[in-house]
């Protein structure tokens, strides 16, 4: 995204907070219902805010997905009073940064500011006039346009982005969680002014934004500061409609898109996990055996260390409001993505059937729970955990029960977890590069195949 203003002064990237077990967190609702998670940390003088609102890519509407990113990510180019390069300037001066990320959730804004408050109020006034007053200039949504479409061209070249846009299709066919892998030139190019207009007013409400705050200042002056960032948004506004449930998915879909690349990628998947999921916790040690453990995991000791079919393989999870990805990806000689694909696919059917053993669950919980401090051992790492408690609506003790869950899970917990919450015939295969995949130990012909 053009959304990245990050001005580099000294003592300010680097600040950081001793690694705390259980940040006091503190939170409350403005005046417009906006939420409000907060940390006193005052071993720097900086504060760091990120704003949420619920005008993620979900939110895209038919046949114009890349709104929600032009939107967030002109957001910046000026008001109907400051012209592009005057916030540049402005955010310089500052010494702030500014910037911007959509997922398929949220679209959210972040400021990084010294906590003095004669450079901390101005800056806060700064983003609350370009959320409230964005001027959208068609020139500027004229040059982000064709470079998002130029952006896109050159990844549409690289077989990994093209194997993880067709898994997400094969996923998600016409739920919005799919709109990232609907986009195209096109339908960036059918995207106005007029539209980012609508989006930004349908979406960037204050009583659904979330705001999260980690620094060097008083409850008192948080309360202020989050007032202050959402006063110039219309108010009343009618909520946009509640996301529908993610359907089940057709079993065992498989597509092979020919590329010349040397190595065949292969990605596996289905829609999984939920960030209010009664089996989280189990979902996310399982996944650490299988293939997000590194070296140690599963996916790794079949495919790499014993067959020496990969350089790497994993398993990772993305859990969102809604049923988020399961996906397992890795690389391999074209000649040998039929046998790979199969070792993969035993390896992920003898877990779900069997579970971990002990000692690779003792593994996982040791990891997990001793690493889990590093996780928010910095402003900047804590806020963006605020920001997922703040906008899923996750406990404020989430943090300190996350070490604690995972260490009462017992080999039966996740085993039953997996056996009850996974069929692997269901899992949706994706292969990007051979022209056809053969008889190699491959189950079954592709189902369809793409040139």
């Amino acid at each position: 995204m053009r959304l990245q203003r990050l001005i580099v002064i000294a003592g300010l990237a680097a600040a950081a907070l001793p690694a705390l077990a259980d940040p006091q967190i503190q939170s409350w609702q403005t005046k417009e219902g906006a939420r409000v998670l907060f940390v006193e940390a005052h071993e720097n003088a900086i504060v760091d805010v990120q704003l949420n609102f619920d005008a993620g890519n979900r939110r895209d509407p038919a046949g114009k997905p890349g709104l929600a990113d032009l939107t967030l990510g002109l957001i910046d180019a000026g008001t109907a009073k400051m012209g592009e390069e005057a916030v540049r300037e402005r955010l310089t001066d500052l010494a702030a940064s500014l910037s911007g990320s959509a997922d398929a959730d949220s679209a959210s804004l972040t400021l990084r500011v010294l906590a003095r408050p004669e450079v901390r109020d101005p800056a806060v006034a700064l983003v609350a006039d370009l959320v409230a007053h964005p001027a959208f200039p068609e020139a500027v949504l004229k040059r982000e346009r064709e470079r998002s479409i130029d952006n896109l061209r050159q990844r549409e070249t690289d077989p990994g982005f093209l194997a993880g846009r067709e898994l997400t299709r094969l996923m998600y066919p016409a739920h919005p969680y799919g709109s990232g892998a609907r986009l195209s030139a096109d339908s960036l190019k059918r995207i106005s002014r007029e539209d980012l207009l609508a989006f930004w007013r349908t979406y960037y409400r204050p009583e659904s934004a979330v705001i999260a705050i980690v620094g060097d200042l008083t409850r008192a002056d948080a309360q202020s500061l989050a007032e202050r960032l959402l006063a110039g948004l219309p108010k009343g506004r009618p909520a946009p409609p509640a996301l529908a449930d993610v359907p089940p998915t057709v079993p065992g879909q498989q597509k092979v898109i020919a590329h010349p690349a040397s190595q065949a990628h292969v990605v596996l998947g289905l829609p999984l996990i939920t960030r209010h999921d009664p089996d989280y916790y189990a979902l996310m040690a399982g996944n650490y055996v299988l293939g997000g453990g590194g070296f140690d995991a599963r996916l790794m000791r079949e495919l790499r260390d014993k067959r020496g079919l990969t350089y790497g393989a994993s398993s990772m999870l993305a859990p969102h409001e809604k049923a988020g990805p399961f996906e397992v990806s890795f690389s391999t000689r074209k000649d040998q993505a039929g046998e790979a694909l199969k070792v993969a696919r035993s390896t992920i059917a003898d877990f779900v059937a069997d579970g971990p053993t002990e000692a690779e669950l003792e593994q996982a919980k040791a990891n997990i729970v001793g690493g889990f401090p590093m996780r928010f051992d910095s402003n900047r790492k804590l806020l963006g955990y605020l920001a997922v408690i703040g906008w899923y609506r996750l406990p404020l003790t989430f943090l300190s029960d996350y070490p604690k869950k995972v260490s009462a899970l017992t080999v039966a917990d996740v085993r039953d977890t997996w056996r009850r919450r996974i069929d692997p015939a269901r899992l949706a295969t994706v292969v990007v590069g051979p022209a056809t995949l053969a008889e190699q130990g491959a189950k079954g012909e592709p189902a369809g195949q793409s040139r």
